[in-house]
């Protein structure tokens, strides 16, 4: 998202005429003896300076009756003309037959046309009066004249096009010069041709790689006029990505649209390097948006209120570059109300100042979106570092694999990839080996002092520390975790990460991971290196392995460092590792140490003197089966021991025959009790030596344990009792865990429970409330019911002893992912579950939603991802905000209905669970064999005649799920119903007929209502196996409705035969009426095989008025939300444009799709995703009641 080149003037890109086809912008009619040197003159040139290509006829004697064939030519190559009627234009007959030409241009193409009056009366104009009627005297006089009968024909004929033609663009709406400056005048034209015409700036507008999506939504929000407010559009990303590429393209492409604009570039810089920087900026827009020039003063407050008054009355388009303090934005914008059609523009590293001015601490708060710039695409970043580095989109032979290595450097920062490929233009392969080779060694990067300005500007050095801290040691962490630790370090990291995110230093994946794009990463590393450059020792931070390695077996670590990670995996190939064994006393002098990552380390001596700050002690693949007894932990909060071969976790027992079975262990207790104390955070995961882990009382303060995949852990301490504050617990694989239930039972605080892989399923639950603090004993469950602190699973194993599972009362998440559950394992009731937000059962043999998921009543997540025994999901709990249905199979899952009741809610779905037949999800589509469907409905859709039918087959292709066979089927979505059949002619009741992929019509009027609209083709056959089907585009031209549909079946196969292709499109409004002119098209794609179509065709439904609501066979059907005259706005393009197709309901990897490739380009939807509701709420109530 950077600028890749400067079009000259001469190219295709310095006008907009060129762009749409065309030679000129502007036609200029004129008579040459009254403005050929004054008026025109002016005009044509401000015109050309404006960058309005504009043809103006040199030639001041008329030769012959007729116009000269180059005129001609040139008003039908021109997009626009302006007619200067003066005082002898109509005594010219080359002038007359101009005008009559340049009308005709304006019926048949949309010519825009632009009368001036100059000096003459437009009522003179159109009466033929005054000099107009002189001259139209005299053409008469010369017509009755001719003695030629043929020759006074022809004149004839003229003088009654001329008539009609002066008759006509007096009817126009005009500009008439008189009383007005000619040169404020000649302005106003210009810049209403600019607006009408939208002409691009005379500088030349860049040309950019990979900023098309951008370009386009930030285009659609400058037209989009629904908004009754000011619109203020945010847009955001780290330095260099883009932003005021982008704001500079789009001011360039709109600004003549707007009477008054304003582009304020490079804000922050011109702030901080001039003390009046900020009156300068002020002073630059109010000379913008004002006519007259601005007093100079030197109080910002009087130029605030300056800007003010002018906005407030004006539609402006402002764009405010690289802004960086609210103080800035209110200097610019002041606090009053803009004009409604007014368009603001902030480019910002901080996404928080667009909020925080005074502009929205007003009563009537603008309209605001915000656009995040994250960078490229991989096949963009090729693109652009190719462009650079050789002149072409892609790399010259030989430089491919290199090439990839910059692209994967950069990670799609586009001022990274033109730095560094300007830098290897015209290098050779070995050049590029060495410089990416020196790039991976070196800490920061060719752009750092861009990107270190996001870090220099932050409000306090905590969030300085806090950046340095992420940056050297946990991005990939998880958000809470390193809250948890650094909130230990003295960083207040809440305020901090948030301050973080805001200025696009940092991200939160999906799974609540931090995020830093790795060119920011090493920007924050450089910050540290450059503390020591050459002495790492004296540096406050270690990350680099080899380095810390050094400065351990040199025992050089000091005072100064906060933190160091070495894992001795990211030595194998220096074969350093397998050479040295340090010693415990190294660390020793490092005494101010929080933060220690010592993964895969042999370690030898003493950990008497291991540093005493420790917070965070991270040790993978610790060696030895027990933690050493003189470790020093009295500050540690988050302990991770994970792939240690550690065989037992026993910190101190109270029991006096526990204590002598481990007398090893007793002067360690004896030290320890006060020890652990700060303890937060335990993680084993992955221990698969470990068997027991004992004396929580010792670490009463922890909050998380996770012991996942420890596959040999069979006892977990009843001491777990005493951590009151635990919120998490991740169990998930411990397949050999002994008492379960009785582990559980005892965490009564836990919010977040995971039992992955537990093999739960080997029981029969039943569930019952039980008091927590009753233990349930082996063989005698308590059937008392003295409160509702937990939830009671009664377990029957297949030895047919009883076990109960108590899950906390407070959990907010549990996942019960593949632990063989069947649908008769789980309770009856999970309504004493009621804060649990979160619910996970993927990969379980379940056959339906258990009904104790609807007892939930605050459930807000359900995941049931790869059950592959599922056949339906019924009515999950309406409270639901997302729910997840991804396969990596086919399922059998064929059916998923809602509650009418429903909230709205995210749903994630993938291509493999959407069978071509016999399928159905509630609101988004419903398949079933046209033999099953309903008489009456297909009555209801005007269809008649299709017995024939039963006995053909399709065949169907998925890229997910291969080729499929089934009898026909009728498919419905969006309010749209269909089939596919083989078939070479269309039903006798289609009407209307067109040869060819496209029909245009007229609705007829009829004394009932339109219902619906069917719509059929047949296409020739091809010789491929699989036709792709093609979309459709019904626009309704009266209305301004354009609906694009794509098929749900996109490949089908009709035994080589022709294709039929039957649909009824159903509105339930009024989206359709008779007299609308309407128009369908089929367009074609290179990229599909698409068969030549034979014929399409129409037909019209109308209610009879007979049935009622209740009686009505499409009810159900028009209970969904999602069709058309329902709720679209996840489908919406622009306005009233629509594209349907199913696949804004799937999502990968959480992301909804919002760019679909159609026409030869990726069209963005306006919304990001689908607020998905399977019945509309007017029709919700109609369906409770009825059933």
């Amino acid at each position: 998202m950077i600028v890749l080149s400067e079009l000259s003037e001469g190219s295709s890109s310095s006008s907009s005429s060129s762009t749409h086809g065309y030679t000129y912008d502007v036609f200029l009619s004129f008579r040459g003896v009254d403005t050929r040197n004054s008026f025109t003159a002016y005009l044509h040139k401000a015109l050309m300076d404006a960058n309005i290509t504009t043809f103006l006829d040199d030639e001041d004697i008329e030769t012959g009756e007729d116009l000269k064939p180059e005129l001609e030519s040139a008003i039908k190559a021109s997009r626009a003309s302006v007619i200067v009627l003066s005082k002898n234009y109509a005594t010219s007959t080359w002038c007359l037959d101009e005008l009559v030409l340049i009308l005709e241009q304006r019926m048949t193409s949309n010519h825009i046309v632009v009368p001036i009056f100059y000096h003459v009366e437009s009522t003179y104009v159109r009466k033929q009066q005054s000099s107009f009627g002189d001259a139209m005297a005299k053409h008469r006089q010369k017509m009755e004249a001719e003695t030629n009968a043929n020759k006074r024909i022809k004149w004839a004929q003229k003088m009654e096009r001329w008539n009609k033609a002066l008759i006509e663009v007096a009817g126009l709406k005009g500009k008439d010069v008189n009383g007005r400056l000619e040169p404020e005048f000649i302005e106003e034209i210009v810049k209403d041709i600019y607006r009408r015409l939208h002409v691009p700036l005379r500088s030349p507008l860049p040309l950019l790689i990979g900023m098309e999506s951008s370009i386009k939504f930030v285009s659609s929000w400058l037209k989009d006029a629904s908004s009754h407010k000011a619109n203020i559009l945010t847009i955001f990303g780290m330095g260099g990505i883009g932003k005021t590429s982008l704001a500079k393209y789009v001011y360039g492409l709109h600004c003549p649209e707007f009477n008054s604009s304003s582009y304020i570039r490079d804000i922050s810089r011109r702030c901080d390097e001039n003390f009046h920087g900020l009156l300068h900026l002020q002073k630059q827009l109010c000379d913008d948006i004002s006519k007259a020039r601005s007093i100079q003063v030197q109080d910002i407050s009087i130029y605030t209120s300056m800007i003010e008054n002018t906005v407030a009355c004006k539609e402006v388009f402002l764009v405010l570059d690289d802004i960086n303090s609210v103080n800035q934005l209110d200097a610019l914008l002041g606090s009053k109300v803009f004009h409604p059609r007014s368009k603001i523009i902030i480019t910002t590293k901080d996404t928080w100042l667009t909020e925080s001015c005074a502009l929205f601490k007003t009563n009537v708060k603008p309209k605001h979106i915000k656009h995040e710039l994250k960078g490229l695409s991989e096949i963009e970043s090729q693109k652009l570092l190719c462009f650079h580095a050789f002149v072409s989109n892609d790399p010259n032979a030989g430089y491919e694999d290199v090439s990839r290595k910059f692209v994967m450097y950069c990670e799609g920062h586009p001022l990274a990839l033109e730095v560094l490929g300007k830098s290897l233009h015209n290098r050779d392969v070995a050049y590029w080996e060495d410089r990416i080779e020196q790039l991976k060694k070196e800490i920061g990067s060719p752009i750092n002092n861009i990107l270190r300005t996001s870090v220099d500007s932050l409000p306090s050095n905590n969030d300085k520390e806090l950046f340095k801290h992420i940056a050297c040691f946990f991005v990939g962490f998880d958000r809470n975790v390193v809250e948890t630790i650094l909130n230990a370090c003295d960083i207040s990291t809440r305020s901090g990460i948030t301050n973080l995110i805001h200025r696009c230093l940092l991200s939160i994946g999906w799974n609540n991971e931090l995020m830093m794009h790795q060119l920011l990463q090493r920007m924050g590393r450089s910050i540290v290196h450059e503390e020591s450059p050459d002495k790492p020792w004296k540096r406050s931070r270690l990350w680099c392995h080899v380095e810390s390695f050094k400065v351990l077996k040199h025992k050089k670590g000091k005072g100064n460092l906060l933190g160091l990670a070495l894992d001795m995996r990211m030595l194998e190939k220096k074969k350093l590792h397998a050479s040295f064994e340090l010693k415990t006393d190294t660390l020793s002098n490092m005494y101010n140490l929080m933060l220690l990552q010592l993964n895969y380390v042999q370690l030898k001596g003493s950990y008497e003197n291991f540093p005493e700050e420790l917070r965070w002690l991270c040790m993978h693949g610790f060696p030895l089966k027990s933690i050493p007894l003189d470790v020093p932990m009295e500050n540690l909060v988050a302990l991770d021991m994970s792939y240690s071969n550690i065989e037992s976790f026993d910190i101190c027992y109270s029991n006096s025959q526990q204590i002598q079975s481990r007398q090893k262990f007793i002067g360690w207790c004896s030290k320890r009790k006060k020890l652990l104390g700060s303890l937060k955070i335990l993680d084993l995961g992955f221990c698969e030596q470990l068997h027991s882990i004992s004396g929580f009382d010792e670490f009463s303060a922890l909050e998380m344990l996770i012991v996942r995949n420890c596959t040999n852990l069979l006892e977990v301490c009843d001491s777990i009792k005493q951590c009151v504050e635990l919120v998490l617990v991740d169990l998930s694989y411990c397949i050999k865990l002994e008492k379960l239930p009785r582990i559980i039972g005892m965490i009564n605080k836990v919010e977040t429970l995971l039992l992955d892989g537990c093999y739960l399923g080997k029981s029969q639950f039943d569930s019952k409330d039980m008091d927590s603090t009753k233990m349930v004993k082996d063989g005698d469950i308590g059937t008392n019911t003295i409160s509702s602190s937990s939830t009671i699973l009664e377990v029957v194993p297949c030895d047919s002893k009883l076990f109960a599972i108590s899950l906390p009362s407070k959990l907010v998440r549990l996942s019960l992912v593949n632990n063989n559950l069947s649908t008769t394992s789980f309770p009856m009731d999970f309504r004493c579950l009621s804060l649990l937000r979160e619910l996970y059962l993927d990969d379980n043999p379940i056959v339906s939603m258990p009904n104790c998921v609807r007892s939930l009543p605050r459930l807000e997540t359900l995941g049931m991802s790869n059950c592959k025994m599922m056949t339906s999901v019924e009515n999950p709990p309406h409270t639901l905000r997302e729910f997840i249905l991804y396969y990596d199979c086919k399922p059998l899952l064929r059916k998923v209905t809602f509650d009418p009741g429903m909230s709205t809610l995210e749903l994630s779905i993938g291509w493999k669970m959407l069978a071509p037949s016999s399928f159905e999800i509630d609101g988004v589509l419903k398949i079933q064999p046209m033999t099953s469907v309903e008489e009456k409905v297909l009555c209801s859709l005007g269809w008649s005649d299709l017995d024939f039918l039963a006995e053909r087959r399709l065949g169907t292709l998925f890229v997910n799920r291969g080729r499929e066979e089934s009898e026909i089927q009728i498919y419905y979505e969006f309010g749209i119903f269909s089939t596919i059949y083989g078939g070479r002619e269309m039903p006798d009741w289609i009407t209307e007929r067109n040869t060819g992929p496209s029909i245009s019509f007229t609705i007829p009027s009829s004394p009932n209502k339109l219902t619906g609209l069917n719509f059929c083709l047949v296409q020739l056959p091809l010789d491929v196996e699989f036709v792709h089907l093609p979309k459709i585009i019904i626009s309704n031209i009266t209305k301004n409705h354009t609906w694009i549909y794509e098929h749900f079946i996109g490949n089908a196969n009709v035994d080589g035969g022709c294709l039929t292709f039957l649909s009824h499109w159903m509105f339930v409004t009024n989206e359709m009426e008779a007299g609308d002119h309407v128009t369908i098209t089929l367009p074609i794609s290179i990229n599909f095989a698409y068969p030549v179509t034979k014929e399409c065709g129409v037909s019209f439904v109308y209610d009879d008025g007979e049935k009622n609501e209740e009686e009505d066979a499409l009810r159900y059907y028009k209970s969904w939300n999602h069709i058309i005259g329902r709720d679209l706005m996840g489908f919406q393009l622009t306005n009233g444009k629509y594209l349907l197709y199913i696949a804004r309901f799937l999502a990968l990897d959480h992301e909804v799709p919002l760019w679909h490739y159609l026409d030869g380009e990726y069209a963005r939807f306006k919304d990001k995703q689908v607020s998905f509701r399977a019945f509309s709420e007017r029709m919700s109530g109609i369906l409770e009641d009825g059933s």
